[in-house]
């Protein structure tokens, strides 16, 4: 019974897709009439990080929210060599950065509209906001714009 119950709910869980190309998020974020949502990270040495994409981002109140209402782009830079990317992920993960992380933090994410005007950032992981409280400030961003 248990199988049988995991099993379905597994069917419920509405899947996100993260992009690593901001370009292509921005034409989805103009067709779609969304906000962008930019997540650096440091997907296998920053503690914050993958804490963030634990807790937060793969949440059920996350996930449900981005799939109707955000794009989503993640900017990796991992370490460790079994990790690297390709070399144009590269790129434009260092594009990204240098446009609006150049001070390299990690954690970093960005809210940002589909002309690339930054509408709200979090530094670090913001550890005094449940998954439901992340969701709602940006669900009143996006309700105010």
């Amino acid at each position: 019974m248990k199988i049988l119950l995991i099993t379905l709910l597994s069917f419920l869980t509405i899947p996100i897709v993260w992009s690593g190309d901001f370009n292509e998020a921005v034409k989805e974020a103009k067709t779609a009439h969304k906000t962008i949502l930019i997540n650096f990270s440091g997907s296998d040495w920053c503690g914050p990080c993958i804490r963030l994409r634990k807790e937060i981002l793969e949440s059920d109140a996350f996930t449900k929210y981005a799939a109707d209402h955000l794009v989503l782009v993640r900017a990796d830079f991992p370490r460790q060599k079994k990790n690297q990317l390709i070399k144009e992920q590269i790129k434009r993960n260092e594009s990204l950065a240098d446009k609006y992380n150049p001070d390299g933090k990690f954690p970093y994410t960005l809210l940002v509209n589909e002309n690339g005007q930054v509408l709200k950032s979090w530094e670090g992981y913001p550890a005094d906001e449940t998954p439901d409280q992340f969701v709602q400030e940006i669900n009143n961003i996006n309700q105010t714009r």
